[in-house]
């Protein structure tokens, strides 16, 4: 049973139904608690969105012995990205005295000023408002559950590519 919920087109679309699951998520929280997400907190978003349909792409594409593997690397990938940028606003929230004291310009903002490469840098850079730890849950905040989830998902990842076909 457990076997046939974890492998094949259910596991992915199981892959694809949590990650666009934290991103709703992530949007109730913000509507709940007014809270206004930062650029980090928004790329993080953006990451959650790509692994999902690279989970959904496979789930209807229903890959053989190989093709699992490959998806397995493009997932893991997807989701060390997510670790990265989590890490990164991690970081931000730990040492808020090395980055900008005053809250800087938002993720609207820096994309329809500045040209696409400037804007990237300026958003993985994070801001002041990135150091904010407005919300917690078991002592954790956002970008630490995320990170976490992010790790999950990618040893999920493995997990189907491991696996033979349902």
């Amino acid at each position: 049973m457990c076997n046939k919920l974890f492998s094949g087109r259910r596991g992915y679309f199981l892959g694809f139904i949590a990650s666009f699951g934290l991103v709703g998520l992530a949007l109730f929280l913000q509507q709940q608690y007014h809270l206004e997400p930062c650029p980090l907190c928004i790329s993080q978003r953006i990451a959650f969105m790509a692994l999902g349909l690279l989970f959904l792409i496979a789930a209807l594409h229903n890959p053989g012995n190989i093709g699992r593997k490959v998806y397995g690397l493009v997932h893991v990938a997807a989701a060390v990205t997510g670790i990265g940028i989590a890490a990164r606003h991690i970081w931000i929230q730990a040492n808020p005295e090395k980055v900008m004291a005053e809250c800087g310009a938002g993720f609207d903002y820096i994309m329809e000023t500045f040209p696409l490469k400037k804007a990237l840098d300026l958003i993985f850079k994070g801001t002041g408002e990135c150091s904010a730890m407005d919300w917690t849950m078991f002592g954790l905040t956002i970008p630490q559950l995320s990170l976490i989830a992010f790790a999950v998902l990618g040893l999920f990842a493995i997990v189907l590519a491991f696996s033979k076909k349902a």
